[in-house]
């Protein structure tokens, strides 16, 4: 008991430690971004040229989708499922095939979905929700065949769960599911004790490729 509560105790830390961070970083990249304009102005006609000759020796390939990863997955005697494989993790602004729904990485949009504990209530694109997923966030997902009960539960503890987020993907392989980058597993619903093991492992766990990045100042659905 006494164990659980430092561990719990240290997780809290961690996250405050990280938002002051993210302050920081964001910061710091409101800069660059206003130094990245002026760059990319100077580079505009470069770039033209760069464009209609790639154009012209690749035909359509700028409108094919890009294939984020490969592998499978293993299941772990905990239920989780680990990806054995490859994940992008290019920036892309085209869209993405990814071999699993929800996906677990991959390639991604430039920007991330919010996911300071950020509840949508549609659907939203899985390239920002990758990105998230880069930043240490755990995504809850569910579909029309989860208990409205659990839904709401869920989206209650979301909603006290820094890096986390929550949303409907229709047609996924079970009612609820938690994915983090590279892991994921289905849950029987709110109640199951694998949700908050699921969240205590993955919250900014170790499989995160980008430790303390931000979960604010991306989309908000």
């Amino acid at each position: 008991m006494g164990s659980a509560k430092k561990s719990s105790a240290a997780r809290t830390a961690r996250i405050e430690e990280m938002r002051r961070a993210e302050q920081t970083r964001e910061r710091r990249n409101r800069i660059l971004a206003i130094t990245a304009g002026v760059v990319a102005v100077t580079g505009l006609v470069v770039g033209s040229v760069v464009l209609i000759q790639s154009q012209s020796d690749d035909g359509d390939s700028a409108a094919a989708d890009t294939k984020a990863a490969d592998g499978r997955f293993v299941t772990g005697a905990d239920g989780v499922r680990k990806w054995e494989g490859t994940l992008g993790r290019d920036h892309v602004t085209k869209s993405v095939t990814y071999p699993v729904s929800p996906p677990v990485g991959g390639d991604h949009n430039p920007v991330w979905m919010n996911c300071d504990g950020n509840v949508y209530t549609d659907e939203i694109d899985n390239t920002n929700a990758v990105h998230s997923l880069e930043h240490g966030a755990v995504w809850v997902t569910y579909d029309d065949r989860a208990d409205e009960a659990d839904v709401e539960a869920l989206a209650a503890k979301v909603k006290k769960t820094p890096y986390t987020l929550m949303s409907p993907v229709d047609g996924q392989k079970d009612p609820i599911m938690l994915t983090a980058w590279g892991h994921q597993r289905t849950v029987t619903g709110a109640d199951d004790p694998a949700v908050d093991a699921f969240l205590q492992k993955f919250v900014q766990g170790e499989q995160t490729p980008e430790p303390g990045a931000a979960c604010t100042g991306g989309l908000n659905g």
